[in-house]
């Protein structure tokens, strides 16, 4: 089994498929994170800049930091305007007080949360903007949960996501540095081809690092759930999902 690590740095192998087939976050939910007036935004564990690319859209200035060099590539062939960092969520490359918002895409749980939420108060100015947020296929629909259970596992319940969801946001429910916590989800549709959809599944840790045999069935069982519940179809509308969590910095003492 692999490590935590290892699953960790396992999506730069599959880089360029991680961009084609993973959703953006929902348009509406960039916007209901990014605070009004951002001049400088900071997209933490980037990836191939499935968020930073939204953010460009919003903010003057947005900086990535990522520490996968395989995953920023990818980046900067997609947005060569964009500055792309070398960094963590623990060790962010940048000056105190510095950016107006900062944001962390389906990523916080390969995070360490008590070294990454000091660094991230570090950087972010007085007031300024951390905003958290998970975007995958909306498990709570049965069948779109059910693609992950392969041939021989139990059934996944909503109990299941609920507890999955908990187990991501580790370290959000102390946040000493940061008020005015607010959560919103907000859901959407991805046009895509069955085989894409597969393929997607195939983009998860859990999936890249386990082994060949386990693989095959996982895929296999998906791609026939798939063509059972939509016979003759190659695309399908596969509903997604973006949970948030938007919280304000707390302003520093007067001394510091």
């Amino acid at each position: 089994m692999a490590t935590r690590e290892e699953r960790a740095r396992s999506f730069g192998a599959i880089a360029e498929d991680y961009d084609r087939l993973r959703p953006s976050p929902a348009s509406d939910a960039v916007d209901w994170l990014v605070p009004p007036g951002c001049t400088v935004a900071v997209d933490v564990a980037a990836g191939t800049g499935l968020l930073t690319r939204q953010l460009a859209q919003r903010v003057p200035r947005v900086i990535a930091v990522e520490p996968d060099p395989r995953m920023r590539d990818v980046l900067v062939a997609r947005s060569p305007a964009i500055e792309a960092l070398d960094g963590t969520g623990e060790s962010i490359p940048l000056p105190d007080r510095y950016a107006d918002a900062l944001f962390v895409s389906s990523a916080w749980h390969w995070l360490d949360p008590e070294r990454a939420l000091p660094e991230i108060a570090r950087v972010l100015r007085d007031g300024g903007r951390l905003g958290v947020l998970w975007t995958s296929r909306d498990r709570d629909i049965e069948w779109v949960r059910d693609l992950d259970r392969g041939p021989h596992d139990p059934p996944w319940d909503s109990d299941s996501e609920a507890a999955h969801r908990q187990r991501r946001a580790i370290g959000l429910e102390d946040l000493r540095d940061f008020d005015h916590v607010e959560l919103a989800s907000f859901g959407f549709t991805r046009r895509m081809r069955l085989d894409d959809v597969v393929e997607m599944i195939a983009t998860y840790s859990a999936v890249i690092t386990s082994t060949g045999p386990e693989r095959d069935e996982l895929l296999d069982a998906a791609g026939a759930k798939l063509t059972a519940r939509f016979p003759g179809e190659d695309e399908i509308e596969v509903p997604m999902r973006s949970w948030c969590l938007r919280a304000s910095r707390i302003n520093r003492p007067r001394c510091q």
